[in-house]
C-alpha cells in the first residue's frame, strides 16, 4: 500500500461485518460500485470512478476482488491491502466501446469464476456510478442469477466509526476551520467571489502545519447577495457588495474522511435583525451540543 492509514485488523472487521449482513440478506455475492464503499472495504483511492469498477465480496472468500480498468490496476496495488490474486482488470477496448463490449461483461465473467453466477447477487442499485446499462448487461450475461437491491448494505457497516476514523474526521475538521477562516478573511467589498474560492481551495489542500488536505467530494458553495435563498450555487466573477449576506459551505478532507462546515457572513455591518437571529442560532447550537452524548437520540437533541 502507498501508506498505512488503517491497520489490517480494521479492514478485516469491515469485511466480516459486511459478510454478516450479506448472510442476513441471503446474498451469495455483493457487487460494490459506490466509490466510497469501495474505499471503505479495500482502501482503493483513485479518481477512476468515471469508468466502471467494482469490488466483489463473497461470503466464503477471505479477500474481496477489485475489478477495474487495466491502467487503474496499479492504483489498486498502490492503495489497497489486497493481494495480487484479488486484483483483476479489463482491457481498454471495454471503455466507451463502439463495439459490443462493456466492462460489466468482464465483471460477469469474474462473478462466474467465483462460482456465484447462478446465485443471489446484491447490487448497489442507487449508487451514482452504477448505470442502467451496467444493470442490463449483468442481466444479459448472468441469466441464471437473481439480483437484490443492496444499496445501503455497506453504508450501515460504515455508520459506526472506529477511533482511527474519528481521528481522520478530527483532522478534516481542522482543515475545514482553516479553509473557512481563509474564505471569511478574503470576503470584502469589491473582492470577486472567485478570489474567496481561491483562498478556500488553497487552504483545503494546504491543510495544517502537520498534514495536507485531500480533494473533497464537494466544491465550496457560496451564494451571495440576492442568491442566498438559492442553495448549491458556486462562485462567479461578481464582486461582493456592501450589504451582501454570503453563505459558505465547504468540507476539509483527510484520507477521504470529511468534516463539513457552513457559515454565514455579511459584507459590512449586519442589520440588527440579522444580529438577533445570529444570537438565537448560536444559542440553539450550544443547547444541542450540551445534550448530545452517547445514548441520546437525535430527536432528543
Amino acid at each position: 500500500m502507498r501508506q498505512s492509514i488503517f491497520d489490517p485488523g480494521e479492514y478485516e472487521r469491515r469485511i466480516e461485518e459486511t459478510k454478516a449482513r450479506m448472510r442476513e440478506e441471503e446474498l451469495d455475492a455483493l457487487l460494490v460500485t459506490d466509490p466510497a464503499n469501495m474505499n471503505y472495504l479495500t482502501g482503493y483511492d483513485g479518481w477512476s470512478f468515471y469508468v466502471n469498477q467494482a469490488v466483489v465480496v463473497t461470503p466464503d472468500r477471505e479477500e474481496p476482488v477489485w475489478v477495474g480498468r487495466g491502467m487503474d490496476a496499479n492504483g489498486a496495488r498502490a492503495t489497497t491491502w489486497l493481494s495480487e490474486e484479488s486484483i483483476d482488470s479489463y482491457s481498454d477496448d471495454h471503455v466507451h466501446s463502439p463495439h459490443d463490449l462493456h466492462p460489466m461483461d468482464y465483471i460477469a465473467d469474474v462473478l462466474d469464476a467465483l462460482g456465484v453466477s447462478d446465485g443471489t447477487i446484491g447490487l448497489e442499485m442507487d449508487a451514482y456510478y452504477f448505470t442502467a446499462k451496467s444493470y442490463t448487461r449483468l442481466q444479459e450475461n448472468l441469466g441464471e442469477a437473481s439480483f437484490s437491491d443492496a444499496t445501503l448494505l455497506v453504508n450501515w457497516v460504515r455508520i459506526r466509526k472506529s477511533e482511527r476514523e474519528l481521528d481522520c474526521m478530527r483532522e478534516a475538521a481542522r482543515i475545514s476551520e482553516n479553509a473557512m477562516r481563509a474564505g471569511l478573511d478574503t470576503i470584502a467589498e469589491g473582492v470577486p467571489e472567485s478570489e474567496a474560492a481561491r483562498a478556500i481551495y488553497d487552504a483545503l489542500i494546504r491543510g495544517t502545519d502537520d498534514y495536507g488536505g485531500d480533494y473533497p467530494s464537494i466544491v465550496p458553495l457560496m451564494p451571495s447577495g440576492d442568491h442566498t435563498g438559492t442553495p448549491h450555487l458556486t462562485w462567479t466573477d461578481r464582486e461582493f457588495e456592501a450589504g451582501d449576506p454570503v453563505i459558505i459551505e465547504l468540507s476539509g478532507c483527510r484520507h477521504r474522511y470529511h468534516s463539513p462546515l457552513a457559515r454565514t457572513a455579511y459584507v459590512g455591518d449586519p442589520p440588527e435583525e440579522m444580529t438577533e437571529r445570529m444570537e438565537i442560532v448560536v444559542e440553539g447550537v450550544e443547547a444541542a451540543l450540551d445534550v448530545a452524548e452517547p445514548g441520546v437520540t437525535c430527536e432528543r437533541v
